[in-house]
């Protein structure tokens, strides 16, 4: 846990950074990051700021819908854009660059309309402990010169879900979501169809009453991750027939549950290792 001063000085620092950018547009997907992002902008700039949200077939619609409500419960300003990367075909053959493709036709996007509306600055709601991570979306953000806040200010995810919940906001304690097409094995094609499949599988698990969970699609075989607190529940008979029956009707010839559990981007695993330490050229 944060020492409390140390931490309202970071909230501080984050304050400061954002009275400097001017009219800001915030990435915002409604996870906690950005959640908290776009509150505190909205605190700090009033109406100089603009939620935006990135709409497309790898957005779930839960998802989507609570990041509405969650704008509108805060009085922010939100607007949704649509983006094409599912069109872009570097972007839907799914390589390990996947998400920098992602990034770049987001903050394209955003480019034209912060240019088209008078906009000064983008921003989005990366933090201090996904530098640690494989996220290609970061080298996009660079390129766009789309700057960090949360990072900036050094606030790591346990400390912006403290600030959250010291706000009273809702979302603090959110399970993290990456977009659906995090969920498909590098290599395969990223579709609509594939996107719908995963949707339409986690929708029915958090129906069963699990709440951290990821429905990982391999082809024929689907790999369903449960958060480990959970997987008592999961590991019954009667659950496993659930889920054979769900999936079956989803087309999948082979049903099975991680035993590791939920682990967020269990797919880089996947990786060789050259991905993460390129060699020198």
């Amino acid at each position: 846990m944060t020492d409390t001063t140390e931490l309202e000085h970071k909230r501080e620092s984050l304050e400061a950074i954002l009275q400097s950018l001017g009219r800001t547009l915030i990435a915002y997907s409604g996870g906690v990051d950005s959640a908290y992002l776009a509150y505190a902008a909205h605190q700090v700039l009033g109406d100089r700021m603009l939620a935006v949200i990135a709409d497309s077939p790898s957005l779930a619609r839960t998802h989507l819908s609570d990041a509405l409500a969650f704008a509108g419960e805060q009085g922010i300003p939100v607007q949704v854009i649509p983006t094409a990367e599912l069109d872009r075909p570097e972007y839907a053959r799914n390589d390990a660059n996947r998400c920098f493709f992602c990034k770049d036709e987001l903050f394209t996007a955003m480019e034209a309309f912060r240019d088209a509306k008078g906009f000064d600055s983008i921003a989005y709601g990366v933090n201090l402990d996904d530098q640690n991570d494989f996220r290609p979306g970061q080298q996009a953000a660079k390129e766009h010169r789309v700057v960090a806040p949360l990072r900036q200010a050094k606030l790591s995810k346990m400390e912006i879900r403290q600030l959250a919940k010291t706000a009273g906001l809702r979302v603090w304690d959110k399970p993290a979501s990456a977009c659906l097409s995090s969920r498909i094995e590098y290599g395969r094609p990223v579709t609509p169809e594939a996107l719908a499949v995963i949707e339409k599988g986690e929708d029915a698990i958090r129906g069963l009453g699990f709440r951290q969970l990821r429905v990982r699609h391999h082809g024929d075989i689907v790999r369903i991750e449960i958060a480990k607190d959970e997987m008592s529940r999961a590991l019954t008979s009667e659950m496993a027939t659930e889920f054979t029956r769900i999936f079956k009707a989803l087309g999948f010839t082979f049903v099975t549950l991680d035993l590791e559990g939920f682990r967020s981007g269990s797919m880089n695993s996947l990786l060789p290792l050259e991905q993460f330490f390129p060699k020198a050229g």
